[in-house]
């Protein structure tokens, strides 16, 4: 049986995290490739209804935080409680060719070097980038609890209404099936 009224209201829920997830995000990092891959999925399966959200695979570390071997990490879940996080550094940092890039776009340039790198071989950037990856690896990644702080303010909500919109569907099913 397909119950619109909770469909609609589902909708409505993860649209409404997916949405304030990409502000959280933008307002933290700017405009990121990120905040477009977050989204979506109501379905209905033989259990009822399910809600997914997808994302690149590293929201989860920027979400939960990464910690590193000398700063331990926490975030916010969606109870909003403070948990370690999941995730850590232990024997390799954060892929060098990877940070190379990002400073390659960036434009980033170490003070003190003049033009910034070598033309022919672009050498700062990886001696830039393994210092970066150093740090990150030490330092671990902040969380930006950017999807789990929206995700537990609307599931507060779902849980308040959730009745609410079950009983109109029931409701309505009903005064159908008499008719």
């Amino acid at each position: 049986m397909k119950l619109e009224n909770i469909e609609r209201y589902l909708n409505s829920f993860a649209n409404s995290v997916v949405k304030d997830s990409k502000n959280l995000l933008q307002k933290d990092k700017g405009s990121t490739a990120l905040g477009g891959s977050i989204r979506a999925k109501v379905s209905l399966d033989p259990n009822g209804y399910s809600v997914k959200f997808y994302m690149f695979d590293y929201g989860t570390f920027l979400d939960k935080g990464v910690s590193g071997t000398k700063v331990k990490r926490s975030f916010t879940n969606y109870k909003g409680k403070k948990e370690s996080s999941p995730y850590s550094y232990t024997t390799k940092g954060p892929p060098i060719d990877i940070l190379s890039k990002w400073i390659k776009k960036k434009g980033i340039k170490p003070k003190g070097t003049g033009r910034g790198r070598d033309k022919k071989t672009g050498q700062f950037v990886s001696g830039l980038a393994y210092l970066i990856s150093k740090k990150i690896k030490r330092d671990g990644i902040k969380s930006l609890s950017f999807f789990s702080k929206p995700l537990g303010l609307k599931y507060d909500n779902l849980k308040e209404d959730f009745l609410k919109v079950f009983t109109d569907d029931v409701s309505t099913y009903i005064t159908t099936f008499t008719k």
